[in-house]
């Protein structure tokens, strides 16, 4: 769904968490009760610290209500995230504990209505005092254990809301689902809800998400987001939707610079496609991209290339030995090198980072090398074929060419892939390893063009210190994609002398 909204922006609350007003079309509706829910751990304190840090920062009172956690607890999240916290009104629910056990036979956390009603008076008393603009309620745990029951909870939570109507504070509820069973009392109450989840794979990083469930009056991005606790506070991924950027761009061949390749091609690349170098380890396929990238960055053009499988220097260092040094581009940003590490990263937070290199700093070629690394990066993702079109989607709609690299299994013979993606592609170019005359050579053929004509014969593909070489069409072999290829007498069967073509 687009991010757009019915209300103006000026009534609008943003909430300080980068990404976040994208999902909500421009923040939150102002004046309104929000509930933000997750398991302890997700980052709800931190969200609603970065949500009251912004609203100081936009010069309005704010005030931290805490039920659970002390003010030291507070203090050490906002110090690991290099914040300042004084100027939050901070109430300390838990202070009180003392004060209310004096003028009540019970304890703070023992559920009667007297000390119900007794903590919701010096709630309110707190608001009427500090007047805020912003208020967070941390948790709502603590409530739903005074009230006992679900209608004197319920009650509860509807005179906040009646006193906070007359206000005009837009508030956060904070709920940690610690009471194990999952009621709607303040889903069907509150103005909007927001999820947020963890989990854990077998191997790397924590997966963290956030899900707008319910926002009334607005329009929001719905379905999951990725999202990160780093640093610095919660950022959020909004989930890519390639129809909501198009832009105008124009059509041409991009060519390599090398004759032989896009003859082969038929002319070159093309801006606005998706391509996919494919073949097994160690034919040049790697290589390859980086003779675009170079060629991309002597035109002055801005690329970006996420590498699984090396490491950033040695792929430098290799460009300079075959004569297409990437270095001096890489020092003046003309070329961006983003090494991923599998384990830490989400597919979200991927194609943010290409989103982000393509809309704000004109990046014109991304390559991927490979998808059998970021396939492997989220083997846990079912859907992540859906993914990697949406964000191949968007790049074309862009304008920007897209390079792939796909490794096969095998050396010789017949080749297997562990995924099938070539159907995302718009020109499959396959390399294969051969036998001739006692040596192995290498051979490369465009299988598939899906935005012009392209040559359909099978050259010689080398890769040496003065770069790559693309030979003549083999048309003296039947059989090289086989890799055992056949020697043809073209005086005996001139037919069978131009099979190979």
């Amino acid at each position: 769904m687009k991010s757009e909204s019915s209300a103006p922006s000026s009534e609008r609350c943003t909430t300080g968490v980068p990404g976040l007003d994208e999902i909500l079309g421009g923040g939150l509706p102002r004046n309104r009760l929000y509930l933000v829910q997750g398991h302890p751990g997700v980052g709800k304190s931190t969200l609603a610290l970065q949500f009251l840090l912004d609203g100081v920062k936009r010069g309005e009172r704010v005030l931290y209500i805490t039920l659970s956690e002390t003010r030291e607890e507070l203090e050490s999240v906002a110090f690991a995230h290099g914040w300042d916290i004084s100027p939050l009104n901070l109430f300390e629910m838990v202070a009180k504990d003392e004060q209310l056990h004096t003028e009540a036979d019970t304890t703070f956390f023992h559920p009667s209505e007297v000390e119900l009603n007794r903590t919701t008076k010096t709630l309110l008393d707190e608001i009427e005092r500090c007047n805020p603009s912003r208020v967070v309620f941390d948790s709502l745990s603590e409530m739903r254990m005074l009230a006992d029951t679900p209608l004197r909870y319920r009650r509860q939570i509807l005179q906040l809301k009646q006193f906070l109507a007359g206000k005009k504070c837009t508030v956060l509820f904070l709920d940690d689902l610690t009471s194990g069973i999952h009621d709607l009392q303040v889903e069907s109450i509150v103005h909007g809800v927001v999820t947020l989840t963890r989990s854990s794979p077998s191997y790397g990083a924590a997966r963290r998400q956030v899900h707008v469930q319910k926002m009334r009056g607005v329009k929001f991005s719905e379905g999951l987001h990725d999202s990160v606790v780093q640093t610095g506070g919660v950022v959020v991924f909004p989930r890519l939707v390639a129809a909501d950027h198009n832009v105008d761009f124009r059509h041409e061949a991009v060519p390599s610079g090398i004759k032989g390749l896009d003859a082969l091609l038929g002319g070159g690349l093309d801006r606005g496609t998706s391509n996919m170098f494919m073949g097994p380890p160690g034919t040049g396929k790697s290589t390859l991209t980086l003779k675009f990238a170079h060629s991309a960055a002597q035109r002055g053009e801005k690329v970006m290339m996420f590498i699984f499988d090396e490491v950033t220097d040695t792929l430098v260092s290799r460009s300079a030995k075959l004569g297409m040094d990437i270095g001096p581009f890489v020092a003046n940003g003309l070329i961006r090198i983003q090494q991923v590490d599998p384990a830490e990263i989400a597919p979200g937070e991927l194609a943010h980072k290409i989103r982000r290199g393509v809309q704000t700093d004109d990046v014109r070629l991304v390559v991927i090398d490979s998808i059998n690394g970021y396939m492997n990066a989220m083997p846990e993702e079912r859907h992540l074929n859906l993914q990697l079109h949406e964000l191949l989607s968007f790049l074309n709609q862009q304008g920007v060419l897209t390079i792939m690299v796909l490794a096969q299994q095998g050396l010789v013979g017949q080749m297997q892939s562990g995924v099938d993606l070539t159907y995302l592609a718009d020109t499959v170019l396959i390399l294969r390893y051969f036998e001739a005359a006692g040596a192995v050579k290498q051979a490369i053929s465009t299988i598939k063009k899906r935005s012009g004509s392209h040559e359909r014969t099978i050259r010689e593909f080398r890769v040496s210190s003065h770069g790559i070489e693309v030979g003549e069409p083999l048309t003296n072999m039947h059989g090289v994609l086989t890799g055992v290829p056949i020697f043809l007498n073209s005086n005996a069967n001139p037919l069978l002398a131009t099979a190979g073509t």
